[in-house]
């Protein structure tokens, strides 16, 4: 184990119980000193309030966010890991440097970034926290992460580690603090709430205590929406679409994921879209586990096929090289020809299952020129790159 001089307790706070045991977040007890502090409450769309205390001058502060419960943070986390790109877009949307380590940081769509001066990330430079091997505490302690912003029911849910491994790192290194919302198909996480992608956005911002920047963006985002979606069809004209994920380098076998109420499908339920999947009882993937071919595929029939890989390549695609080789792949097979969505030359590159404000604006833009080329040019930028930039930068 790696020797250190002292933990995270000295300045980290926490209590809290994960959902079914008695987990701490931290350790648990008071905080010195004195600081000016402001709390605000927040009514979400489930009915339930919850109050973060926010200190002005960057000292104690509390935040709440299930399962964990209340942590209190001592000063403002520096070094920081996240389980997914969704947390990791939020942090750098706060005007945070890249997160030390990631679950899974090939799967962090920084390519988005390109797109805004001044935001310089690469996923490649960031620590994979999940390796292959599984997870290894020895890194958990060599990154020395002040939090981890990592929900502890999907690490104990999906590898052997117990919440004693959990208790063990939160009280060495740092609290665990996180909420999986990606998707809403996993049955570990039905006894605690999801938050919605900005809700998420607004308690990440109580812990880097950076309310100003996200307020800027919630702004930003509202006016965009309000945009866009006043230019919607009606809804009779909206199409039906379907989400798949393959790695197979022949395309014909597929993962389905109908659209659920996770923030990965944010898009999409904002843009007025339904799943083809979803009406055909095709079951998500991560409830499931099992694949589709495309005869299940053409008994769903969707509109439009959004299709993303596990290592994000589809992604990091040029429309004409998508085209050139998935789409022209499927024009030539026997069956994936007599889809509607090949034969119109609706199949696209989706976005993946991670993301948070930025790479929201991106891929909900480019979502709009996907679904309604007849109402949004592909020439026009639907939100300002500019007010990004310099929101990010603090220069608001």
């Amino acid at each position: 184990m790696a020797e250190r001089t002292r933990t995270r307790r000295d300045y980290l706070v926490g209590t809290g119980a994960l959902v079914g045991g008695g987990l701490l977040a931290g350790c648990s007890g008071g905080t010195d000193g004195e600081s000016t502090s402001t709390t605000a409450s927040t009514t979400t769309g489930t009915g339930e309030t919850s109050t973060t205390s926010e200190a002005s001058d960057g000292g104690p502060h509390a935040v709440s966010m299930a399962p964990v419960g209340d942590v209190t943070f001592e000063s403002v986390p520096e070094t920081w890991v996240a389980s997914n790109g969704s947390w990791a877009d939020m942090a750098i949307a706060l005007g945070r440097d890249a997160p030390a380590a990631l679950v899974t940081p090939n799967r962090y769509h920084t390519e988005v970034y390109e797109e805004f001066d001044g935001i310089d990330v690469n996923a490649d430079d960031v620590t994979m926290l999940w390796p292959s091997g599984g997870l290894d505490k020895e890194l958990f302690y060599s990154v020395g992460a002040d939090v981890h912003v990592i929900d502890p029911n999907f690490i104990t849910s999906r590898s052997e580690w117990t919440r004693s491994d959990i208790r063990q790192i939160a009280d060495d290194v740092g609290p665990f603090f996180g909420n999986t919302g990606f998707t809403h198909a996993y049955g570990w996480h039905d006894g605690y709430r999801y938050y919605s992608l900005y809700e998420e956005f607004e308690t990440l911002a109580a812990v880097f205590q950076q309310r100003e920047r996200y307020e800027a963006f919630a702004s930003l985002h509202e006016s965009f929406l309000d945009d866009v979606q006043s230019r919607l069809p009606a809804e009779s004209e909206r199409p039906s679409i379907g989400i798949l994920m393959t790695t197979s380098a022949e395309r014909t076998t597929f993962y389905p994921y109908p659209m659920n109420d996770g923030t990965a499908y944010k898009q999409y339920r904002d843009l007025g879209a339904s799943s083809a999947l979803t009406a055909a009882g095709i079951a998500d993937f991560s409830q499931s586990g099992s694949t589709i071919d495309y005869e299940a595929l053409l008994d769903a029939d969707p509109d439009k096929l959004f299709l993303w890989g596990g290592t994000g390549q589809f992604e990091r695609m040029s429309r004409d090289e998508f085209e050139d080789s998935v789409l022209a792949f499927m024009t030539d097979h026997e069956t994936a020809s007599e889809l509607t969505a090949v034969q119109n030359g609706d199949v696209y590159r989706g976005g993946g299952l991670y993301q948070g404000p930025i790479i929201n604006l991106v891929w909900t833009e480019r979502a709009a020129w996907q679904l309604y080329p007849d109402e949004f040019d592909r020439d026009a930028e639907l939100f300002d790159r500019a007010r990004v930039e310099s929101i990010v930068s603090g220069a608001f």
